[in-house]
């Protein structure tokens, strides 16, 4: 009886002290999280909803929202939402002010780094052979007027594809129509219609590594995916933390050879104000459940630590301290 009674007090002893320490850990901690995802019908706003439903069960009660990629980070540097989805450079521009943004985000910093986002130079093959187009910059170069297309503004499409051309080639949308060409801004659809019925020469846009619209577009017209020059990539990069990816043959009928591009990442933006331990919690559970995120969105199989802290683009101390354990 005495024996039992010892071992009824060591247990809640032990109770009552893990109690107590999560309840310190705790401090500061919000009564509840309100995660921006994307627009209805999208992978964002899909995976917001499955994210906000784990974090509510695991680690905090957590809503999900409709949003969009730079409105989320306005958001969070603004404490209007807590969280939210957008990519990786939009977040670099943000943190300098750059444009699109009005005046640099100091409160808004990364959670991780979910999945790749790759930009696709899609260029009419007939146009790019008739004008000795091999590469991107060889639109710059040549002052070309180039009927060119890309997502509507606000989308990281848009954004990155703005970026490179002004970091880059030191150019504009407006430089493009001085030359005689034109700037468009559709969607993924309409953009792929448009360049096959010969009323684009040359459709950019993000998406991922295997993408369907590629090949949707691959089918309907000959068509290169033109790569980015070295030193224009680095350009980029060093101003908002892009990477490189290679577009290797095999993927797509049009790429024979391994074609260089713009890598980014879809991220997870977030209040940098948060405390640590609440970030940590959040980073800890996304990862312990990332195969059940995976079968909201197939991407979120690419998450890894090795590649979930950025370069040169802030990232929460909580979200920080995880990854570096989880290597």
């Amino acid at each position: 009886m005495k024996r039992t009674c010892a071992i009824l007090f060591a247990v809640l002893f032990i109770v009552a002290g893990t109690g107590l320490a999560t309840a310190a850990d705790k401090a500061g901690w919000p009564e509840q999280l309100k995660f921006m995802a994307g627009p209805p019908g999208g992978n964002w706003f899909a995976l917001g909803g499955a994210l906000s439903e784990m974090w509510s069960k695991a680690v905090l009660q957590t809503t999900s929202s409709s949003g969009g990629g730079v409105s989320n980070i306005v958001n969070s540097d603004l404490k209007k939402g807590d969280m939210g989805f957008s990519v990786t450079s939009m977040v670099g521009a943000a943190i300098k002010g750059d444009d699109p943004f009005k005046k640099a985000a100091d409160n808004a910093v990364i959670l991780a780094n979910l999945y790749t986002q790759y930009t696709y130079f899609i260029m009419r093959k007939d146009f790019a052979e008739k004008n000795g187009i091999a590469t991107v910059g060889d639109i710059f170069a040549k002052k070309l007027p180039v009927r060119f297309a890309t997502l509507k503004p606000g989308t990281a499409s848009e954004f990155v594809v703005k970026a490179l051309f002004k970091k880059a080639y030191n150019a504009t949308f407006d430089d493009l129509k001085g030359w005689g060409g034109s700037v468009e801004f559709s969607s993924y659809e309409d953009g792929a219609n448009l360049l096959a019925d010969n009323h684009l020469d040359c459709f950019a846009f993000s998406v991922g590594r295997i993408a369907s619209i590629v090949m949707n577009i691959e089918s309907q017209v000959p068509v290169v995916i033109l790569p980015v020059e070295d030193a224009a990539l680095k350009a980029l990069a060093d101003a908002y933390g892009t990477v490189t990816f290679t577009i290797e043959p095999g993927v797509y009928k049009s790429v024979t050879k391994p074609t260089n591009t713009v890598g980014d990442y879809t991220c997870v933006v977030i209040r940098k104000d948060l405390p640590e331990s609440l970030v940590f919690e959040l980073t800890k559970s996304m990862w312990e459940n990332r195969k059940t995120m995976a079968m909201a969105v197939k991407d979120m199989e690419e998450l890894d630590p090795k590649t979930a802290v950025p370069a040169g683009v802030a990232v929460h101390s909580g979200a920080a301290k995880f990854w570096k354990e989880a290597k």
